[in-house]
């Protein structure tokens, strides 16, 4: 693609993306979905507006924007909230987690599905999308308790996610007479890594960070520490979103003006995203929801049971309010990339069942990347109207 038309495209994305963020305060409709919707209108697939070219961009402008998500949520865990919140924390995401892999992988079982195919999507269905969430938190204006506890929960629910995905998928390799051993090494490489490489970048940043000067020099500084972090993740093997939020996390416990890389990252963030989420929809085929069958019908129902009477069974065992555990496995309803890299590794895994595996997930994908974020919504609306009636 010439220059001259990728700056015209990247140009017309930015300001589609503006107009929808403006549309979105409008409509009350969160911005995601409709970036996402306009992504897949625009894309290939239905009107072919976006240069196939730009396809190609997707997957580093989609690294760019996570890594830069998953430091902003390691920045919610301070000291202060994992004291306050921590139990909350921990019951919710290891609710949601646990029921929804079980939910799926016994429900698709009672069905008589394949019990590799089982196994993968039960862990599979573990993963929630972090970008998507955190926008809807964050354009919400809610604060408290219930915003403290969903990023908290983002934030760990995709470590969780990986543990129980490796489980699943070194299963599958024993049940299909392969070397589980295999996997699990992998895991804890990918795992193991990521916790390592973010305490070893976080930590002298922690130090150093905050001698500068807001503007400039900061923006550069973070900027900095979160691509290394991600981009030595990626060489080395280890999850980059986790070594990114293990990066913020120490960051934001150690350092003595923790707050300003953070802040850097936010006023940089949005056009990033703005990217994202439209390629995002421009890369899925809204015709795949119409191949997902039996198998993917059951895997969305019983993924969104699996979320609700997860976060609600986390949220009242950890003590949480009553109204805010009903909703909070509501708003833990958005999956999509980093759902799509487990399908792809499992798809390598198994090849004679490839086909199936990436058809579900794509399909699945597509339909909460579009509803995920109303649900999200909705159930921070709730929480809201609840809060206001009682100080009124």
């Amino acid at each position: 693609m010439e220059h001259s038309r990728i700056l015209i495209t990247l140009g017309m994305l930015l300001l589609a993306g503006l107009a929808l963020d403006a549309l979105g305060r409008r409509t009350r409709l969160p911005r995601v979905t409709l970036l996402v919707t306009f992504g897949i209108l625009a894309g290939p697939s239905v009107l072919n507006l976006i240069p196939v070219a730009a396809n190609d961009w997707y997957p580093l402008i989609a690294k760019f924007a996570l890594v830069m998500v998953a430091f902003l949520l390691g920045g919610h865990l301070t000291r202060s909230v994992i004291t306050r919140d921590g139990r909350h924390i921990l019951g919710v995401s290891l609710g949601v987690v646990f029921l929804t892999s079980m939910f799926v992988g016994l429900g698709l079982w009672a069905l008589g599905i394949d019990p590799v195919l089982c196994l993968v999507f039960a862990g599979i269905a573990c993963a929630t999308d972090p970008a998507a969430t955190e926008d809807v938190v964050r354009s919400s204006g809610l604060e408290g308790a219930f915003p403290r506890i969903l990023r908290g929960t983002v934030a760990i629910d995709d470590a969780w996610a990986l543990i129980v995905f490796s489980l699943m998928l070194a299963a599958s390799y024993a049940l299909g007479g392969g070397d589980a051993t295999q996997v699990v090494g992998h895991i804890t490489l990918e795992i193991g890594g990521a916790f390592l490489l973010g305490a070893a970048i976080g930590m002298p940043a922690a130090y150093l960070t905050g001698r500068l000067k807001p503007g400039e020099p900061s923006m550069i500084e973070a900027l900095g520490v979160v691509f290394l972090c991600g981009g030595l993740a990626l060489e080395l093997g280890a999850s980059f979103l986790l070594s990114t939020m293990i990066c913020g996390v120490v960051i934001a416990n150690i350092a003595r003006h923790h707050t300003r890389p953070f802040h850097e990252i936010e006023s940089i963030e949005w056009p990033f995203m703005v990217l994202f989420f439209i390629l995002a929809g421009a890369s899925l085929e809204f015709s795949a929801i119409l191949e997902i069958g039996l198998i993917g019908l059951a895997y969305v129902l019983l993924r969104a049971l699996g979320r609700v009477v997860g976060g609600w069974a986390g949220g009242r065992v950890s003590g949480m309010d009553r109204l805010e555990s009903r909703w909070i496995g509501v708003a833990l309803m958005p999956q999509a990339g980093v759902a799509m890299g487990m399908a792809l590794v499992a798809a390598s895994a198994f090849p004679d069942r490839a086909g199936s595996i990436l058809a579900i997930a794509i399909g699945t994908t597509v339909i909460f990347e579009l509803v995920g974020p109303l649900f999200t919504q909705i159930a921070l609306s709730k929480v809201k109207a609840s809060q206001t009636s009682e100080t009124d």
